[in-house]
């Protein structure tokens, strides 16, 4: 055991003696130790309810064997954080993350890891440390929140808060309606209901293998959850006896069946960043142009909000994970699971419960959710959900509203600067320039609520929330900070956006843009001390995930 350096022999009787002040038994230390990094926060709806889940995996690991020690992760609110400045801290939180579980499994020699999470940047995190410590690893992500109730109708927190201030600003609903609607549409904790990136990560945690059967969609409240918990615990020993480790189920296969699995749910952007940045950490590349390739050969057979009606307590009724699983076999790879059954026998296993939720025969879409553009303003590509555009928006052509920060375009979106015909382009907010790449559910929201987004295109080298709808274009890369050609647009210059061929153009010449950056002119950084000071400079363009240097 790796932790016999902190506890086996003469020379560690100091090392011994501390441990024995935390209140272990001399029993104890033939055991394996075990880290619970668990991302509990009072400020955090997803992660709220952890403290209970801390008690199950416990008594899961010494059931099983183990010795359990408790340690913490630091979680962002992407929700909370959002349209403000500390939403620049968000993706960079996730690096943080991964660091900090390294440096404690590491320094305190620990045989394995349950990795307690929920929401966006930290799930990705602490999958890149285990991918990178490459120690027996476990995931158990806390679940969903119950969709709320309001006028007889399910509410959740994207559509029935962000994109009510667009309907209160147009004049569609009155201030009481938005108060009461605030309050009903997050009933209790949990991750975002949606389609979101929490929950699709979640999803594409359990099917990389790297978490329980049914563990994706198990929802927060539920005793389901609880005893998925528990046997994580007692799974977590066993791996260690057999000596599983997170790269022999992090392979490319797993990364491509959690694409294959993306597209068939409709899931968020942000996984274009994630996905490669953990299998950055063992060694795998993944460009961006695998995930249009395995979408044009995946049907979307879910239709979650934000792209659809449904929820994930419908997802989980429905059969969760092993049923999509099931749905699409023909579409994945055999690869290794800490449950035991590989992906394949899992999938062969399942069945769908509710084929109104999951739609194997009639699939909503052809192609998956997410499509990669290139063109002269994105060389390098960047993203769309194209499971959340209408039809009638996959081609379009509008003049530029151009402007260097997100602060401004909402500025100018609230007071009704932007019209239809217009594409608004924000610039400045890649992962150097954000600094952090913050999300836009702000202006994407609005301009929906506001009745904007069949009319009305956003391109940005920063990235959206999993819960953004209409022709929204991020991860433009190479940003604008980095020389990207995004920064030689100019108001009033004509864009055109072509989906289904994949092209994102600006009707300049080549020649033009050119000479055009060599004129730009950029801003002063926003933050130019602590963290964030640090990390834009290490920071990569999101082509590659947003990894550091």
């Amino acid at each position: 055991m790796r932790s016999n350096q902190i506890k086996k022999g003469v020379l560690r009787a100091p090392n011994r003696s501390l441990l024995y002040s935390t209140g272990i038994s001399p029993k104890d230390i033939s055991k394996p130790f075990i880290g619970i990094a668990s991302s509990f926060s009072d400020l955090v709806p997803g992660h709220a309810s952890m403290r209970d889940l801390e008690r199950y995996i416990e008594r899961g690991i010494a059931a099983g064997g183990g010795v359990p020690f408790i340690f913490g992760a630091p979680a962002v609110c992407d929700g909370i954080a959002m349209g403000h400045s500390g939403m620049h801290y968000s993706l960079g939180s996730r690096e943080i993350i991964a660091d900090l579980i390294e440096t404690i499994a590491n320094a305190h020699m620990l045989d394995g890891l349950v990795l307690l999470s929920n929401c966006d940047k930290i799930t990705p995190g602490m999958l890149m440390a285990a991918a990178r410590l490459n120690i027996p690893s476990i995931v158990v992500t806390a679940g969903a929140m119950l969709t709320g109730m309001y006028d007889k109708k399910k509410r959740s927190m994207v559509r029935d808060t962000f994109e009510t201030v667009g309907q209160y600003q147009a004049g569609q609903i009155t201030k009481q309606q938005l108060s009461e609607l605030e309050m009903s549409a997050c009933p209790g904790v949990g991750a975002c209901q949606g389609m979101y990136t929490a929950n699709t990560m979640s999803c594409l945690t359990e099917s990389m293998g790297m978490s329980l059967k049914e563990c994706a969609t198990a929802l927060a409240v539920s005793a389901k959850k609880k005893r998925i918990a528990y046997e994580s615990g007692l799974k977590i020993v066993e791996l260690i006896r057999k000596n599983v480790k997170p790269r022999d189920i992090l392979t490319i296969n797993a990364f491509k069946n959690a694409i294959c699995v993306d597209m068939a749910l409709g899931g968020s952007t942000n996984t274009v960043l994630h996905l490669p940045a953990i299998a950055n950490e063992v060694g795998i590349k993944i460009p961006l142009e695998l995930f249009d390739t395995i979408s044009k050969k995946t049907p979307q057979i879910a239709s979650l909000e934000p792209a659809g009606d449904h929820y994930m307590e419908d997802l989980d009724n429905a059969g969760g994970i092993p049923a999509v699983l099931s749905a699409i076999q023909k579409n994945l790879r055999n690869s290794k699971t800490v449950t035991g059954p590989t992906i394949i026998e899992i999938a062969k296993s399942s069945k769908i419960l509710d084929e109104n939720i999951i739609r194997a025969k009639n699939p909503y879409k052809k192609e998956g959710s997410i499509a990669i553009l290139k063109g002269n303003i994105a060389p390098n590509g960047c993203v769309v959900k194209q499971a959340a555009v209408n039809e009638n928006m996959k081609i379009f052509k509008g003049r530029a509203r151009v402007f260097n920060c997100e602060d401004d375009a909402m500025k100018a979106i609230l007071d009704k600067k932007i019209i239809p015909g217009d594409v608004v382009v924000i610039r400045y907010e890649g992962p150097a320039g954000g600094p952090g790449m913050r999300e836009m559910l702000g202006p994407t929201s609005t301009l929906h609520g506001m009745g904007l987004s069949d009319s009305v295109a956003l391109l940005t080298d920063g990235r959206f929330s999993g819960g953004t709808r209409g022709p929204c274009i991020g991860h433009i890369s190479p940003e604008a900070a980095l020389g990207g050609q995004i920064a030689a647009i100019n108001e009033g210059d004509i864009i055109n956006i072509n989906i289904p061929e994949r092209t994102l153009n600006v009707e300049l010449s080549d020649e033009k843009i050119k000479a055009r950056l060599a004129k730009v002119i950029k801003p002063e950084p926003k933050i130019k001390s602590g963290y964030l000071a640090r990390y834009a400079k290490l920071v990569h363009s999101a082509d590659t995930g947003a990894i550091l240097k």
